[in-house]
């Protein structure tokens, strides 16, 4: 008799111990996150992210039925740390910050839309006396290293036959290396809006290359989690299917559009279309070019592999290649074309 209690006590615990473990299997690893609730998408203050403005305040979110919490970040680099820390779902980012956080990147990040391109935002300002790339040898050029613009001087370099290893690098954030062409500390500088802004009031300070020069370069995009693909690509779909009824809006809407735009950066009507002209804007169109495996200039996955020999080989910033494939997803800017 002892025993077949023992026996019993012992089927009860097992039941109840394996009915736990089922309950929490469930509600832990397979109910999708998100289901029902707001996804947080990071921008920041660049031309190309500005229409995400425009989507939140004429409602283009919730005519996808998506919830969606924007943030605005004074710091760009916080909100690549808090992307890859996995605080936010979402963020807008160039193509070189998204490949120096892959490996870090506690669920992952994917390129999902391409925003824009720099097209004249991103300059290699030089002091009175230097007139072309060529005069940078041997000179002090102030820029952050790894970050757009030491991509564009290497660039630059590159084309007229010349190295890093040609001119000294004074490796600094971006709006210290500005304060210190400012002082006289560096002859050149590399910077983005609104740094270059500053860069040019020092008298006879002049740009001697830019973005504009080398198209495809860099890439604006919006990453999202590879967690929200796995587990909700609907909402993935809905933030693309969103972004281009915005672009659409601003086509037509224009006045409205830039109020909104103008509003939201802080910036001038004619500082607007200064830095719109600076920035080239990618339609559907130029999406579904720019993630075919071709040989266009902006090709993504092109671009990534250069971008990677950069910062792997030249910078020694990051220790492995990331997985381009798994990088890039085209499924939602294809999905869109094919509905729309």
């Amino acid at each position: 008799m002892l025993k077949k209690l023992w026996i019993l006590a012992f089927l009860l615990i097992g039941s109840f111990l394996l009915f736990n473990w089922q309950n929490n299997f469930y509600t832990t690893e397979t109910t999708p996150p998100l289901a029902n609730s707001t996804i947080t998408i990071g921008y920041s203050n660049w031309a190309g992210w500005w229409p995400w403005a425009i989507a939140e305040q004429k409602g283009l979110f919730a005519k996808h039925n998506l919830q969606v919490e924007l943030r605005w970040y004074d710091d760009y680099s916080q909100s690549m740390e808090d992307l890859a820390a996995g605080y936010i779902d979402g963020n807008c980012q160039t193509l070189n910050d998204t490949i120096s956080f892959a490996a870090e990147a506690v669920k992952g990040e994917v390129v999902v839309l391409v925003n824009d391109n720099s097209a004249g935002n991103d300059k290699i300002i030089a002091e009175a006396g230097i007139d072309k790339v060529e005069d940078l040898k041997s000179k002090m050029v102030a820029v952050e290293a790894g970050v757009v613009d030491d991509f564009l001087l290497t660039l630059a370099l590159d084309r007229v036959g010349m190295s890093r290893k040609d001119v000294q690098i004074l490796d600094v954030e971006t709006g210290a290396a500005v304060e210190a062409f400012i002082a006289g500390q560096a002859n050149a500088v590399g910077a983005f809006p609104p740094f270059w802004y500053t860069a040019l009031k020092k008298e006879g300070a002049h740009e001697i290359t830019s973005s504009a020069e080398f198209p495809g370069a860099i890439p604006d995009l919006l990453i999202v989690s590879r967690e929200l693909i796995d587990w909700h690509p609907e909402k993935v779909q809905a933030l693309v299917d969103t972004w281009f009824d915005t672009l659409d809006f601003m086509t037509k809407n224009i006045e409205e559009a830039d109020q909104i735009m103008a509003s939201r950066a802080g910036v001038s009507p004619q500082e607007l279309q200064l830095l719109k002209s600076g920035t080239k804007m990618f339609s559907l169109e130029d999406n579904l070019v720019t993630f075919n495996k071709s040989n266009d200039i902006t090709n993504l996955f092109n671009m990534s592999k250069e971008i990677t020999d950069f910062l792997q080989q030249k910078l020694d910033i990051i220790d492995e290649k990331p997985d381009i494939s798994r990088l890039l997803d085209s499924q939602f800017v294809e999905a869109y074309s094919k509905s729309s």
